[in-house]
């Protein structure tokens, strides 16, 4: 294999994170779903930067919303990542890395909630070596920082590993530090070719 250690992101790589299909789980109807959407979202970049307190967020959220629609914005913030579904393929590849002794990490953009229920929603987070997670930090890819933050805390160099993710511009940023990595599609069988597994 070509790379010491391979770092993953989370959503839709690990998990499918989609927020029309999660926001669907909980509006009712194609106008309700299109109050909350522009509610609920307009804030979520500043959310996975830990730039706004995620309970105070929903708060205000929740006030400006029509009354018939409270109740649902607040299931939704309390709730919304059970429909974060599990990506199989994976998984099961995160298995085959650590049957194989080859180090993994996590680096993902999220919110302080997230970042607190993950490890339990998600048990493949127990094999990981190390978790960096954005909105604790308040920092966030594609900032460098977050990068650096993670190259510096498990001691790891950039050109022995391989980043995963599914985003352009994150790609972009981990190889201005010397990283490696690939924009992710689904394909594991593409990644499994570009670290040479």
């Amino acid at each position: 294999m070509r790379y010491k250690n391979i770092i993953f992101d989370f959503g839709n790589v690990i998990g499918k994170f989609k927020g029309d299909y999660i926001l669907g789980k909980f509006a009712s109807t194609p106008e309700d779903y299109n109050i909350l959407a522009d509610a609920i979202f307009k804030n979520w970049v500043a959310l996975d930067a830990g730039t706004i307190d995620y309970d105070q967020n929903a708060e205000d959220t929740i006030a400006e919303l029509p009354d018939r629609l409270k109740d649902t914005a607040r299931d939704f913030f309390e709730n919304w990542f059970q429909y974060v579904d599990p990506l199989p393929e994976t998984w099961e590849f995160i298995k085959e890395l650590k049957a194989r002794g080859v180090p993994i990490y996590l680096l993902s953009n999220a919110s302080t909630r997230f970042a607190e229920r993950a490890p339990e929603d998600y048990p493949i987070l127990k094999e990981f070596d190390g978790i960096v997670f954005s909105a604790p930090l308040k920092m966030a890819k594609p900032g460098h920082d977050i990068y650096y933050h993670l190259f510096n805390k498990y001691d790891l160099l950039p050109s022995e590993c391989f980043f995963i993710d599914d985003t352009v511009e994150n790609v972009i940023a981990s190889k201005e530090l010397g990283m490696e990595s690939i924009l992710f599609t689904g394909d594991i069988e593409a990644v499994k070719r570009a670290i040479e597994f």
